[in-house]
């Protein structure tokens, strides 16, 4: 199992990031991530509408099929009404952008439509092109729900993939992560970082771009976000390490998979230092406080707190 994913959701040039990323900018990132071994990529169709796919098939195209790892989605939200399977049609679209016909990981984004979307991906695991069936923003119960569905086909739910982080535990305290751990799934954690709120870089004086997506979530609550990353800073300096490492080394400590965002090569290299960072349960408990302490609610508009 990878102990991090890369993720390519900026990648899509969506807004969300208030950024237009291009080829030139990407293409260190990858051969980076792919020099250090970090060579699961994560992206989606509806990240840019294709966009990230495209661009991350371009490079995958560019080195062996065995030396990387890719992991798409399908989103109910753009499945086509008119196919006779979307979850297929959606496939095959991902197939042309990304170059290959064989996905480690193929994820129901999230619950909008289920169980259909799990009944109706069935057929196409069973060709074999499918490593393992995720799902995504999914809380216990519909997990559980997919589970009965796979398992009367002979297939199984062998990975989740939540907003998880030091302001988000409610996969934890939901029992999803125990459910992965009694199950053997492995358990992914998207927006560690909160979208760079937990790295250390933004504060009151030094805001998210404010036409961003995260700007209008983030930027009201950057007094309380400046103090916890102060504090969380401290702990850092005892390890010789970044702030961004701190939140990526505790998920990954709680038996996730984190998947970071990366737009920069240093988002690599601090990637690679916090998989090498080993935190004490004491400082994971000092960090858990520290962010109940914050109490920063950062459920987005397209997920549920899990319960």
């Amino acid at each position: 199992m990878a102990k991090i994913a890369l993720g390519a959701w900026a990648w899509g040039n969506d807004g969300t990031f208030g950024n237009n990323f291009t080829e030139n900018d990407l293409r260190p990132i990858f051969d980076a991530g792919q020099k250090a071994g970090l060579n699961l990529w994560d992206t989606a169709f509806v990240y840019g509408m294709g966009t990230s796919e495209e661009v991350l098939g371009k490079f995958l195209r560019s080195v062996p099929r065995e030396s990387y790892l890719v992991s798409t989605k399908f989103t109910p939200q753009c499945a086509d009404d008119k196919a006779e399977n979307a979850v297929i049609e959606m496939y095959k679209g991902s197939v042309e952008r990304l170059g290959t016909d064989f996905f480690d990981y193929y994820w129901i984004h999230n619950p909008v439509g289920a169980p259909e979307w799990t009944r109706k991906l069935i057929p196409l695991a069973k060709t074999g092109k499918i490593g393992k069936i995720g799902l995504s923003n999914h809380n216990l119960a519909e997990i559980k729900e997919a589970q009965a569905i796979l398992e009367a086909e002979g297939l199984k739910v062998a990975a989740i993939q939540n907003h998880y982080s030091l302001l988000n535990r409610s996969s934890e305290t939901s029992g999803i992560l125990d459910w992965c751990k009694a199950n053997n799934a492995e358990f992914f954690a998207y927006m560690v970082l909160e979208q760079g709120a937990l790295s250390g870089k933004y504060d009151t004086a030094h805001p998210f771009p404010a036409d961003s997506a995260r700007g209008q979530v983030y930027n009201p609550v950057l007094a309380e976000l400046e103090k916890l990353n102060h504090a969380m800073s401290k702990i850092a300096e005892k390890h010789g390490a970044a702030v961004a490492q701190l939140p990526v080394a505790w998920a990954i400590a709680k038996g996730a998979v984190p998947i970071l965002g990366v737009t920069k090569v240093k988002h690599v290299e601090d990637a690679v230092k916090a998989a090498n960072l080993n935190l004490s349960e004491s400082e994971i408990k000092e960090l858990e406080a520290l962010a109940d302490k914050a109490n920063i609610n950062t459920v987005r508009v397209w997920e549920k707190e899990m319960k």
